[in-house]
């Protein structure tokens, strides 16, 4: 017994070692430090297992390498446009953009986003139309096809997907697939041995070192692109798999936002891809070469940023974006999220905007498929209804867009949820659109899912019960790691 109890207290010691070592070694955001101290301080040994595998930081050390961009003129082209953005002589050929000459500034210098007013972009909000059209892309390419999704399954759509590229494979094309090992982990890698002996090359991001064990399990590419032959991309939140087609019995229909972009944007896109590649196929590198990067003259008049942000940048890019957006509101906030659990700086920023008159609307969805993450969504979102805000709860099936949209004039749609996992912890990336007929067509789609929802008013919200009103109170106090 003596010996047993000596084993508890040095476990008991060290587990309160490594909770200090969170709150003074790591560089963190003090709520996420306070919730990640009472897993660790209420819930001893089992505490720290669960913080080592879903509370370390991710290292420092660099994850992406920019080297070889200087042949394309990527780092000359966005010194070139803050230049004259400085000096009030950028050349926006839209006059929407220069209005918000200021958001431009901010993503061209955090992170490099270059603006391209040349674009025609395609919105589908439908899983069946979104890869219709990527398929005949994809059908139609003659050199490359570049893939990343969180989500690759083994299903009818993916093994549709997997034997259209095996088929281009063998044509020559040259065939490349990120998925994210955890966001595919019930996929085998088998599933894409065919297309390997076919030519293509595929990789997982992040894969675990270790069986059954990923120590950075919680730091997972979440991006959504496909690039074909370097003219035409896509990006949103679709993910490949039979639920995307509306085909989960749990779920239904499926509702998302994805664009198809013809354009200077996706030389951008081509960019994100070929860092993300490189990180996840070192042995495989691709070298910036003409050949993704093609001549070409969009015919569109879309002006657009692709901005990414990961747990890997100094700046929290994409939330700054979001936040700069609706700092400049005068009108509306439409804001559709699957997930919204904001962060301190941009739940003030819609409390203020909100209680300033603004018309914000915030569109969640009807079910849960996470519990305690849709548990703290209700909470901000009953708190944030106090200042005025309306809550829609889409009810045709599960809602998973990501997007926000401002005065129907601006818009950002991509991958980044509202909440502190995409902001802190998933490698993300988002259109920032300045189109106002682009941006006021997403308007009206968000006003026409507002048909098949229903609002989430104070009365409602307060009827709760109290078993809700506990899994609320416990999943916001563990909102900023959840």
């Amino acid at each position: 017994m003596g010996i047993l109890t000596a084993i508890l207290v040095i476990l008991l010691v060290l587990n309160v070692f490594f909770a200090a070592v969170t709150v003074f070694l790591e560089r963190r955001d003090t709520s996420a430090t306070w919730a990640w101290l009472l897993v660790l301080t209420f819930v001893p040994i089992l505490g720290f297992i669960i913080y080592l595998i879903f509370g370390r930081k991710l290292s420092k050390k660099k994850i992406f390498d920019w080297k070889g961009q200087e042949k394309i003129g990527i780092k000359e082209s966005t010194a070139n446009q803050i230049e004259l953005i400085r000096q009030n002589e950028f050349p926006f050929s839209d006059p929407n953009v220069q209005h918000y000459r200021d958001l431009v500034y901010l993503l061209l210098v955090n992170d490099g986003a270059i603006l391209t007013q040349d674009n025609e972009v395609e919105v589908y909000v439908d899983g069946h139309e979104k890869f219709e059209a990527l398929m005949k892309d994809i059908e139609a390419a003659t050199d490359h096809i570049h893939i990343i999704y969180y989500i690759f399954h083994s299903d009818e759509l993916g093994k549709k997907m997997i034997h259209l590229l095996e088929k281009k494979a063998k044509e020559g094309v040259n065939v490349k697939v990120i998925y994210d090992a955890m966001g595919s982990r019930t996929t085998k890698k088998s599933f894409f041995r065919e297309l390997e002996k076919s030519g293509g090359i595929v990789r997982p991001f992040f894969p675990s070192k270790l069986p059954l064990i990923n120590f950075r399990l919680n730091y997972r590419n979440h991006r959504k692109l496909a690039i074909i032959d370097g003219k035409v991309g896509y990006i949103g939140g679709f993910n490949i798999g039979d639920e995307y087609l509306g085909l989960s019995k749990k779920f239904g229909y499926w509702r998302d936002t994805h664009l198809r972009v013809h354009g200077k944007a996706v030389y951008a896109m081509q960019t994100r891809y070929i860092m993300d590649w490189n990180s996840a196929a070192p042995n495989h590198k691709i070298d910036y070469k003409a050949r993704y990067f093609p001549t070409f003259h969009g015919k569109g008049q879309t002006s657009m940023q692709i901005v990414s942000s990961g747990p890997d940048s100094e700046w929290q890019q994409i939330k700054n974006g979001y936040i700069k957006m609706i700092n400049s509101a005068k009108r509306s906030i439409y804001l559709q999220s699957p997930y919204f659990i904001p962060d301190a700086s941009l739940f003030e920023a819609l409390k203020i905007a909100s209680l300033s008159g603004i018309d914000v609307r915030i569109m969640i969805p009807n079910k849960p498929d996470h519990p305690f993450v849709y548990r703290a969504t209700t909470s901000y979102a009953g708190e944030l209804m106090e200042t005025g805000a309306k809550f829609f709860i889409y009810d045709n099936g599960f809602i998973h867009a990501k997007m926000l949209v401002i005065d129907g004039e601006i818009a950002s749609v991509g991958t980044a949820n509202m909440d502190f996992r995409s902001f802190r912890l998933n490698f993300e990336v988002n259109a920032f659109i300045y189109e106002k007929a682009l941006a006021a067509k997403l308007e009206d789609i968000f006003l026409e899912d507002i048909l098949k929802s229903y609002q989430l008013t104070p009365e409602l919200y307060s009827e709760r019960s109290l078993w809700i009103k506990f899994k609320e109170a416990v999943s916001r106090l563990l909102a900023p790691i959840l």
